[in-house]
């Protein structure tokens, strides 16, 4: 991608990261930034690693992973292309990464070092405005997913990770919403084992057909 492709590509998105600044300041912080490109499956952020750099994610998909101590992975939040990771970099005091964050799809982002982003935070402080809205929607969404595993039932928990992920990730097609993600994808995040999420699926099939030949 060049860097008027770029541009274009940041400027389609709207990401949530740059609202508020004017074309100028928009256009010195792009020009900051460089562009990596990742395969599909690659490990770009490692938890406990150094916070080292800010992403902004221009093309593909990511998303947010934690490794346990037992060794067991588990997901956590599926990132859109206008999603920024990595924010810890903008703190003064050097963090590490609480989660890791992979690519789903090859994937295009912008990556600044974390000198680099600070800098531009002290020269507009907007970007640390619209860090904490961005951290303060994932407050939300894990609020609620809290509040789904202690109050939900099983079927209730997948429902509303088919929802926010139709709303998120989907993209639309003749009939409906399609998702890119596996049963087993989709019983990690709404806490039901493997065969429950396949049973809850089938069942779900099954019904709308029923509707459909009754209608």
């Amino acid at each position: 991608m060049t860097p008027s492709d770029i541009a274009a590509a940041v400027r389609d998105l709207k990401p949530r990261f740059l609202e508020g600044l004017a074309p100028p300041e928009i256009k010195a912080v792009l020009a900051a930034a460089k562009l990596r490109r990742y395969l599909e499956n690659s490990v770009v952020t490692n938890q406990d690693h150094p916070a080292e750099h800010l992403f902004l994610l221009v093309s593909g998909r990511a998303r947010y992973f934690y490794i346990t101590p037992d060794g067991q992975k588990t997901l956590l939040l599926w990132l859109p292309p206008g999603e920024t990771f990595g924010a810890a970099a903008f703190l003064s005091k050097p963090f590490q990464y609480l989660v890791s964050t992979e690519t789903v799809k090859n994937s295009c982002v912008l990556v600044w070092d974390r000198a680099t982003i600070r800098e531009f935070a002290a020269r507009y402080p907007r970007l640390v405005e619209n860090a904490l809205l961005i951290a303060f929607d994932y407050l939300v969404v894990y609020r609620a997913m809290h509040v789904s595993l202690t109050c939900h039932t099983a079927r209730q928990r997948l429902a509303t990770v088919l929802v926010n992920l139709a709303s998120g990730i989907g993209h639309a097609v003749p009939g409906g919403i399609e998702l890119d993600v596996n049963n087993e994808e989709l019983a990690n995040e709404a806490n039901v084992t493997l065969f429950t999420a396949s049973r809850l699926l089938s069942d779900a099939v099954l019904h709308k057909k029923r509707r459909f030949h009754a209608n």
